[in-house]
């Protein structure tokens, strides 16, 4: 029987039906983020096997996040041909080959082939899943479906560790551990093909033309159509990457670096500070929830997004300046991620409004492009300040990171709110 067709921009459709649709895109987010994280909680042992330096296993995370930038740019424009289900599906089916690769992987070449495959794999997600969502989920409920969306990736990077880790040492035998990550993937394509209607996405070149009450404020209603490069000529979609470059390059100070930095600012035990980031993920999380609220009652969104992020970069502040008790430093450094969190779902539907109408796959892959090329980029440099013992500019950094993505979504605001001025002011004219 043939599937239903996907619901336009203004179609509501039930409750049960949307949720089963942010749950089984959350489902695929938090795989996608479960196996960007396939190889680094297994580095010591891959050190001890292979005799390997962590320079050789920081180039294979530097070759997965090159590939999984560049492939997520160039996915949008796959997306929007020919859906987002089938490349979800091959994408998938790429992080179940990378983790038997890294069960088989007898040394150096293995382990690349597997961060080579994890990449590709990863390349996909941010259009596909945006592609889907913004189809297929009323619009009164978008601001959930984002948050659940980032719920449900910082619970996969949370969960990969543990599970990787605890498998490895329960079984004592960390190829088994791969070969189990290999039927989590499995299992979840196995569950997304199940449901498969509830994922269904007409591709930009079958989709009718919005009905210009929903059409953004930029477009025009007739013409010509445009070049599909065209969306690249938009400051707000150029805008919106650096708002990603800079916030992950602020993540990522904080997943790498902020256990060893407290460890030597304040003297706290490694055993302790290790605990950090996941307190940064969990109250990420639970801002988030909130922030899915907020994002349905707010117009100007980048208000949200500066105000949440200006309580992080706060906090950030503080840490760095070595004024608190070690103990409060590592409850603020956690508490950072509330701030974040809580920007999350305005961010994205930020970008939605700065996307053009049939561009949706094509702006979600070249905006979260930067997500990547903030991790390769910011991974090397604030290594630097740590072994120059500069701890505490790792948090300073973080936050001026921070106040950069803040000051890119304020500029992507404001070029929107004008667009809409204009707009008014030309149908009242």
């Amino acid at each position: 029987m043939a599937s239903a067709p996907a619901p336009g921009p203004a179609q509501t459709l039930s409750p049960s039906r949307d949720t089963e649709t942010i749950g089984l895109i959350g489902l695929a987010h938090g795989t996608s983020h479960f196996h960007h994280m396939l190889l680094p909680p297994m580095f010591p042992v891959f050190i001890r096997e292979f005799g390997l330096s962590y320079a050789e296993l920081g180039l294979l995370m530097t070759v997965f996040f090159t590939l999984s930038g560049i492939g997520q740019a160039l996915s949008g424009f796959l997306v929007d041909r020919v859906g987002a289900r089938p490349v979800l599906f091959a994408a998938l089916a790429c992080f179940v080959a990378a983790c038997l690769a890294a069960a088989t992987a007898t040394g150096y070449p293995g382990l690349m082939l597997a961060a080579v495959l994890a990449g590709i794999g990863n390349a996909p997600f941010h259009p596909v899943d945006f592609s889907i969502l913004n189809q297929r989920v009323s619009p009164a409920r978008l601001g959930h479906a984002f948050a659940a969306h980032g719920i449900s990736g910082n619970l996969g990077w949370a969960l990969s560790p543990v599970f990787l880790i605890g498998l490895h040492h329960a079984v004592g035998d960390w190829r088994g551990a791969y070969v189990a990550a290999a039927g989590i993937g499995l299992s979840v394509m196995a569950v997304l093909w199940w449901r498969r209607a509830a994922i269904a996405h007409t591709p930009v070149h079958q989709t009718p033309v919005p009905h210009a009450a929903h059409t953004a404020p930029h477009a025009q209603p007739a013409g010509p159509a445009e070049h599909p490069m065209a969306f690249l000529a938009l400051p707000s979609v150029w805008l919106c990457f650096s708002f990603f470059f800079w916030t992950t390059a602020a993540l990522s100070a904080i997943q790498s670096f902020a256990s060893p930095a407290l460890h030597q600012l304040y003297g706290l035990p490694l055993a302790s500070t290790a605990f950090v980031v996941t307190g940064y993920m969990v109250t990420g999380a639970c801002g988030m929830v909130v922030g899915g609220f907020l994002v349905q009652r707010v117009q100007r969104l980048e208000r949200t997004i500066a105000l949440a992020m200006a309580l992080s970069v706060l906090l950030l502040l503080l840490v760095g300046s070595g004024w608190l008790p070690g103990w409060m430093a590592a409850v603020a450094t956690a508490a950072a991620g509330l701030g974040t969190g809580l920007a999350g779902p305005s961010r994205d539907m930020l970008i939605k409004r700065a996307a053009p109408p049939g561009a949706t796959g094509r702006v979600y892959g070249t905006v979260y492009s930067g997500l990547d090329l903030g991790f390769a980029v910011a991974s090397p440099a604030f290594g630097y300040l740590m072994d120059h013992a500069l701890h505490a500019q790792v948090f300073q950094g973080s936050a001026l990171a921070m106040g950069l993505g803040i000051a890119s979504a304020a500029l992507v605001g404001l070029r929107l709110h004008q667009q809409t001025q204009r707009t008014r002011a030309g149908a009242t004219a």
